[in-house]
């Protein structure tokens, strides 16, 4: 197989296929773009759990993996609480570079207004680099909780910040070298500073506090197997703008210089919402100082549909992210 996401008709046929839900307390569980589970604790009150690894980045994979999972969470409309973390580390790793790892975790966390409950390292020969993966849990109101299955046709569909910020930072990192040969250093200062946007969790509790149906932040696969997975997830279609899709400058540029597809490209920090009032939402995200705009709305039926002026196509289901094709 691909590395990579598996293939949707992989993952329905040999992974959500052989799950069965045996307990009546679970509210949400595995799903096609499904960024958390859900289980009932009382009448009231619901935990939300999502687990994230970090294999896209060599650098910052402890902070990206924090805050990755708390950004799942956050998109069920609760209040991310807590983090369990996994670190399985190669021999090769000295106390220095783990040290350095939990420092840089310890700092996403107080980011996140979060704290490490729990969690396993283990030192071993299976891995090459350092795998880390967090589980982070929070608590929501029932009645308050987000789904996809909330999302009809008529909605809008808003988009914060930028598309492809992510990415964008790791290949100003990762190659920053062959970068210089074209760009000036503060151009590629400013593409490696958009790893300080990846968290979507005071987004999050803004759109939360609006009355929005649905969020899916936009990781792996970038904005165009985001905007699949949240369609596929809700039954819904899609009409999208693709002009309208916020993007930085910095982004179009290395992505031409890589040739990769922007649109396809690893975007943590960019949240996808469905609302009744996209434009509302804009204005309530604009006191919060926070970018975002109404990229189209979802529609009756399957078509998924991306228009770029007279042009008119239908979105493909979520493909490799396009980082892949660089390692």
């Amino acid at each position: 197989m691909k590395a990579g996401k598996l293939k949707e008709s992989i993952l329905k046929r040999s992974i959500l296929k052989q799950l069965h839900r045996r307990n009546k307390e679970t509210l949400i569980g595995p799903s096609i773009g499904g960024d958390y589970g859900a289980v009932s604790v009382n009448e009231e009150m619901a935990v939300v759990i999502s687990s994230e690894p970090i294999t896209l980045s060599k650098d910052d994979i402890g902070s990206a993996a924090i805050t990755a999972a708390c950004n799942d969470v956050a998109c069920s409309g609760a209040q991310p609480l807590g983090v369990s973390v996994v670190m399985l580390v190669p021999t090769s790793l000295n106390e220095e570079e783990l040290r350095d790892l939990m420092k840089d975790m310890d700092t996403a966390c107080e980011a996140c207004g979060v704290d490490i409950l729990s969690g396993h390292t283990e030192v071993t020969r299976v891995v090459k680099e350092p795998l880390i993966t967090v589980t982070a849990i929070g608590a929501v109101v029932k009645d308050s909780m987000l789904h996809s299955s909330k999302v009809h046709p008529g909605m809008d569909i808003v988009a914060t910040k930028w598309v492809g910020l992510e990415g964008t930072a790791i290949l100003a990192k990762e190659k920053e070298g062959e970068l210089r040969k074209r760009y000036a250093q503060p151009f590629i200062d400013k593409a490696l500073q958009f790893k300080q946007m990846m968290s979507i969790v005071p987004e999050a509790a803004v759109a939360a506090k609006s009355g929005v149906s649905a969020m899916h932040d936009v990781s792996e696969g970038g904005v165009f197997g985001a905007l699949w997975e949240l369609a596929e997830s809700a039954g819904v279609g899609l009409e999208i703008d693709v002009k309208k899709i916020p993007i930085r400058q910095e982004t179009i540029e290395i992505c031409e210089y890589f040739d990769v597809n922007p649109y396809k490209l690893l975007s943590g920090g960019c949240l996808l919402i469905a609302t009744e009032d996209g434009n509302g939402l804009v204005m309530e995200m604009e006191k919060a100082n926070i970018p975002a705009v109404v990229i189209g709305k979802a529609t009756e039926g399957n078509d998924r549909v991306l228009l770029n002026e007279d042009e008119r196509r239908f979105l493909e289901t979520t493909q490799t992210d396009e980082l892949y094709i660089l390692q």
